[in-house]
């Protein structure tokens, strides 16, 4: 099975305040590649970041169909929903929402935790991972005493902590100046060659487009593919 993910006529909706319906996503299908990096690209308001939560799980469509790894997530409970994305899914979004209380390495293992990982393993793997995104010699550090690109590497290191299968990045670096952009493009790249992962992203950055093995464009509800 070449194809990770699989999405078919997804809808969604939003009620306006005057309870009109506001149709966002009109019957979006396509499918991600494994081993690939896809990126929607498309207005401000499209509808990208809305489809991307529906696609990772973290928001339902109205009607339609999303499967991981061949199975349809929305048909399972949200017990065995969360398990499933916590062990094949990892998200960074443009705001990295780091626990500001605990280090980096901190911050990397509680995933792992989370998912039944002991607490020596999990630190084992966060210090790892944190030399992978070039962030060895600041593991004890909070993020207070980080820069926001430092930060944005440590998100990226914990959206790998349980080994998934696709990464979701909703524009991340969109908080970012071009210095610490150029980092999170190299870092990207580097993942997706050496470790064989599939990235689903959603940017604006052209320099993060050009990482793409596809586009898709977003615009009136619909996704095209962009040539």
């Amino acid at each position: 099975m070449n194809n990770i993910l699989v999405c078919k006529n997804i809808h969604r909706s939003f009620k306006k305040a005057n309870d009109i319906d506001l149709e966002i996503i009109k019957g979006v299908s396509f499918e991600i590649e494994r081993k690939k990096t896809t990126v929607i690209v498309g207005a401000s308001g499209a509808g990208k970041s809305t489809l991307l939560h529906i696609l990772g799980g973290l928001d339902k469509p109205g009607t339609g169909l999303v499967e991981i790894e061949g199975k349809d997530i929305y048909k399972m409970n949200d017990e065995n929903l969360s398990s499933f994305l916590n062990n094949k899914i990892g998200f960074v979004f443009q705001f990295h929402y780091l626990l500001p209380e605990f280090t980096a390495s901190e911050n990397v293992s509680i995933p792992q935790m989370i998912n039944g990982i002991s607490i020596k393993s999990a630190s084992k793997r966060s210090e790892e991972l944190l030399d992978i995104v070039g962030l060895s010699d600041r593991i004890d550090h909070k993020p207070s005493e980080l820069s926001g690109g430092e930060q944005q590497r440590v998100a990226i290191a914990r959206a790998l902590a349980n080994k998934p299968e696709i990464i979701f990045a909703d524009e991340p670096t969109g908080n970012l100046d071009s210095a610490n952009s150029n980092i999170i493009h190299e870092l990207m790249s580097k993942l997706k060659n050496e470790f064989g992962l599939t990235f689903l992203l959603v940017t604006h950055n052209q320099q993060l487009i050009k990482l793409g093995d596809r586009i898709l464009e977003m615009k009136d509800g619909a996704v095209t593919d962009k040539i």
